[in-house]
Parts: C-alpha cells; structure tokens; sequence
C-alpha cells in the first residue's frame, strides 16, 4: 500500500524524491513492463503538482500507440516526428514545452492541456516509446521535471523487461 496524503506539503523535488522511492518499491518483485508502466503513470499524476495527464505511448515499429496512463481519454497513435510525443521520441530528446500552442504541429489530444513534458524510452538503441506528462497551467515544467522524468525513465528501462508491448 502507497499513501502520499504526507506528500501534499513537500516540495517538487522532494516530490520527485518520493515518487522514485515508491517507484522502487513498486518495481522490487515486479519485472513486467505494462504494470511497472502503470503504476508510474499514477504515481506521477497523483503525486506531482499540476499534472492533468500522465503516461506512455508505445512504439509498435511504426506509430507511437497509447499505452497505461492516468487522466482524460487520449489519442490512440501518434505518428513518428509528429507532435510533441513523436518529435521527443524520433530526436531521443526530452522536449519541455512551455505553451502547447507555441509548439508547431502540436497534437490536442485535450484541448485544455496548456504544457507539457516527454521523455523518450530507448534501451540502449532500441525505441520503446516516451514518457509523457502534461498540465493544464502554462510552464508548469522545468529543469527539475526533466532531470527527475529521465531518472525515473532510466529506473524502468533497467528494471522492467521491456520487450513485454
């Protein structure tokens, strides 16, 4: 059992802090991709601030096809190189995204979301898929989000079998 109601006064990086822990704790006996996958994504959406959407999309060897996540219904595939999800993934580059409509080609998969964050999933060369998050406030992301989002991306990748998609 996880209880984060102690986490309400902590800051965002102490939040982080937490959020790895209890990602650590999920993952001890558990190797299986789908459910270390969704246990991350509610751990982010319900423990970091601001987030209106957390999860991953998956990539099936042509598109990036929804995956576990936490929030609103989603768009089901996401073509390579196309918003902020597929750019993240064909670059293998964290993208923060201050205002989604200053980001050319962005993908409104809620027209509500104001910023966003994605982290691309590779092991070793290999694509897995990306990491995304995000909010209904405008720069609700920063330096903090991505070093800890690619800590904990790093944390599934060596500790969750990942050809399981």
């Amino acid at each position: 059992m996880i209880d984060i109601s102690g986490a309400k006064n902590l800051g965002k990086e102490d939040k982080y802090k937490l959020a790895i822990e209890m990602i650590r704790r999920q993952f001890q006996e558990e190797t299986n991709f789908i459910a270390n996958l969704a246990n991350t994504a509610a751990i982010i959406y319900h423990l970091i601030d601001g987030v209106s959407w957390s999860g991953f999309y998956l990539y099936d060897g042509t598109n990036l096809v929804l995956g576990p996540f936490q929030g609103k219904p989603a768009c089901n595939r996401i073509m390579l190189g196309k918003g902020v999800c597929g750019t993240a993934y064909s670059s293998k580059k964290t993208i923060v995204v201050d205002d989604v409509n200053s980001f050319a080609g962005h993908i409104a998969c809620d027209a509500m979301s104001k910023s966003e964050i994605v982290v691309p999933i590779y092991n070793m060369t290999r694509g897995v898929g990306v990491l995304d998050i995000d909010s209904y406030e405008y720069s609700n992301f920063d330096a903090i989000d991505k070093e800890y989002l690619e800590k904990i991306v790093d944390y599934i990748v060596k500790h969750s079998d990942t050809s399981l998609r």
